[in-house]
């Protein structure tokens, strides 16, 4: 096995399980070499490090050919693009001003971690214009092994000490880049206007997403236009109309080159269904697959080519449904012969197709990496993302639902500790970020940390989540917040109902969105929860709306959060006279998602009301907290702060 088992300490002391929950995935990502014979993993350091690693998928020898240290530059990922050279995309958080803004870079490198040779354009700020993305992968290029079309950002660049402009493109075009010796071949030319490219696979550019802006400052509107082009044809045609807004109109996910169609997501009585459409100027469109219940998700695709293989949606589960019958099968053996890992998927795969890469997870088991060989028909276990859970049983988590007031059937996840007792729990409502997400059936190390500390954790999936079509998501949880945080009561209130819950040890907590909702249900809820713990929250839609400023977005960010009287009411910065129970908060200062002001902001309200309130700074860490230390210390801080709080 890559990563040798860390035995773990039998569950019982808080540091025990704040250092087996907290630590970061062992493996954070996995890829197959063209062929076969050799993986690339990016393994997890100590404390926010990651290290790139190649390993030889016969003998399991492993070498480490770079490392990030995460301040700023961490590697999101690593794929061949032969079996001699890589590329690799990493990134960060940076101040600009008063703000943190995002930034990532395309590398390549051979395999031995040398030769390391930037694909965008240079890292050096323009005078002109900030390069926040370079560009990422549009075609792997499968008959041109070691070549990659690469859908990348232009800013005008302007040489140092001089004044006039070297470089005038500007917008996302496509280059044909021999990686060895970083060969550029134009294929299509900067457009400003461009955000989005879409290949068949084989080297072809067959679509390209144009926004439309609005206002003097031309900020995104919402609007985009899909265009394409016929088998041979470089004239670009109308394809559809799209509003991110409100979600009208076709959106093109892949283009299947030897069927020469488009699979695209459009609204069918008002949930996401997936249709192909012809690509050959007759626009004929089939519908390929709906649900009554929950929006299909997106096209599943697999190997250099990217060919679209199935589809994807979640009810209780998540479930792919798979064109490819060889793969149906494989996936379905995989399923029964890994009971703790339902959860299949194909991740990667060798040139020829004969070895495959496969992630399996579930709900009480965090997941492996296996390597399939066709041929043979053996199965290998590479690595567990988590082993020092090896010898940890976890919680199942059940699939539930319960009534809103207004009587409404609300989908929410149900994680009770393995200690027997079903009835009078100390227990933590939990509600997802986003709002715009959705939480689903699968392993949480935050879920699984609070289960072994003795609480039962619900999950509500609220209106205004993603995933149950347009009336479940309705205003969204911001403009529509009293009917979100409605939902959220109803799950503290039915856990109580049901004995689950004893009333007198029930708190809440949440990350991002799902810390709004938790300081904003204190507000409303005052006497319902005993404490609320809150990661990186929203906590003035104000603010939020104002984060935006001097960004392209800045637009869609004022109409999603809206104008009107639920920007205060919806605010718990406004609402802390309203709150009467002891919070406690968590924040990064490189939070690009949401700032950091939002907490200070918050905590010294509190502490002006009287309200007993903390909030742990993290130096140099971003929204997830991505760091061993950091997470092992904030669920010290949690357990500490609710046991005290709830008096479990």
């Amino acid at each position: 096995m890559l990563l040798a088992v860390v035995p773990a300490a039998r569950a019982g002391t808080l540091a025990e399980d704040a250092t087996a929950f907290g630590r970061r995935e062992s493996i954070q990502w996995m890829d197959l070499s063209p062929s076969g014979k050799t993986l690339l993993a990016i393994v997890s350091g100590p404390g926010r490090k990651s290290i790139v690693r190649i390993i030889d998928a016969q003998t399991r020898q492993t070498k480490n050919i770079i490392m990030t240290d995460g301040d700023p530059e961490t590697i999101h990922w690593c794929e061949f693009a032969s079996d001699v050279q890589l590329v690799c995309k990493y990134g960060g958080y940076l101040p600009m001003g008063d703000k943190i803004v995002g930034f990532s870079r395309l590398v390549t490198m051979t395999t031995d971690g040398t030769a390391m040779k930037q694909l965008g354009q240079s890292t050096r700020l323009s005078e002109t214009a900030l390069l926040q993305f370079d560009g990422d992968i549009l075609d792997w290029l499968p008959d041109e092994q070691g070549a990659v079309l690469m859908a990348r950002n232009y800013v005008p660049d302007t040489a140092a000490g001089r004044t006039f402009v070297m470089d005038t493109r500007e917008g996302l075009g496509v280059e044909r880049i021999q990686l060895a010796n970083v060969t550029r071949t134009r294929v299509e030319p900067s457009n400003l206007l461009a955000s989005r490219y879409l290949s068949d696979g084989r080297g072809n550019v067959r679509m390209m997403m144009i926004d439309h802006l609005a206002g003097p400052d031309e900020e995104l509107s919402g609007r985009s236009t899909f265009k394409y082009r016929r088998p041979g044809s470089r004239k670009w045609e109308i394809f559809s109309d799209y509003s991110s807004t409100t979600n009208e109109g076709d959106f093109p996910v892949a283009v299947d080159g030897t069927s020469n169609s488009a699979f695209v997501l459009a609204k069918t009585e008002g949930r996401d269904a997936l249709y192909r459409v012809a690509l050959d100027g007759t626009a004929t469109r089939t519908l390929v697959a709906a649900n009554s219940k929950v929006d299909i998700g997106n096209v599943v695709r697999l190997g250099r080519g990217q060919r679209v293989i199935g589809y994807t949606f979640v009810e209780a589960q998540r479930k792919t449904v798979y064109f490819d019958e060889e793969i149906k099968k494989l996936a379905s053996g995989l399923a029964k012969a890994l009971p703790h890992q339902p959860l299949v998927t194909f991740r990667s795969a060798s040139a020829d197709g004969s070895k495959l890469l496969i992630f399996a997870h579930g709900d009480v088991d965090p997941g492996s990496f296996y390597l399939f060989d066709k041929t043979s028909k053996k199965l290998d276990e590479v690595a567990m993302v988590r082993p020092g859970l090896i010898d940890r049983k976890l919680a199942p988590m059940q699939s539930i639902s319960f009534p809103a007031a207004d009587g409404v059937q609300v989908p929410a996840y149900l994680t009770l500790p393995l200690t027997g007792v079903t009835k009078n729990l100390p227990a933590i409502v939990l509600p997802h970020g986003g709002p715009s997400a959705r939480d689903e059936w699968s392993f949480d190390w935050l879920v699984q940390f609070l289960a072994a500390r003795g609480y039962a954790v619900i999950q509500p999936n609220y209106r205004g989540s993603a995933g149950y079509g347009d009336e479940w998501l309705s205003q969204n949880g911001f403009r529509g917040w009293r009917t979100s945080i409605g939902d959220v009561t109803a799950a503290a209130k039915y856990l109580v109902a049901q004995g689950i819950a004893d009333p007198n040890k029930l708190a809440i907590a949440g990350w991002s969105y799902g810390g709004y909702a938790a300081l904003q249900s204190a507000a409303v809820e005052p006497g319902l929860y005993k404490a609320a713990v809150a990661i990186a929250p929203v906590t003035d839609l104000a603010l939020l709306k104002r984060e935006a400023d001097g960004f392209t977005s800045r637009r869609l960010t004022r109409d999603f959060v809206g104008t009107g009287a639920h920007v205060d009411e919806g605010s718990p910065l406004r609402r802390v006279a309203e709150i009467k129970v002891p919070v406690l908060m968590f924040h990064g200062d490189q939070d690009a998602n949401v700032g950091i002001a939002h907490s200070e902001k918050m905590v010294a309200a509190l502490k002006r009301a009287g309200v007993k309130a903390e909030l742990v700074k993290y130096k140099g860490l971003e929204h997830q907290l991505d760091d061993t230390e950091a997470r092992v210390q904030m669920l010290t801080r949690i357990s500490e702060f609710l046991d005290g709080a709830v008096g479990k």
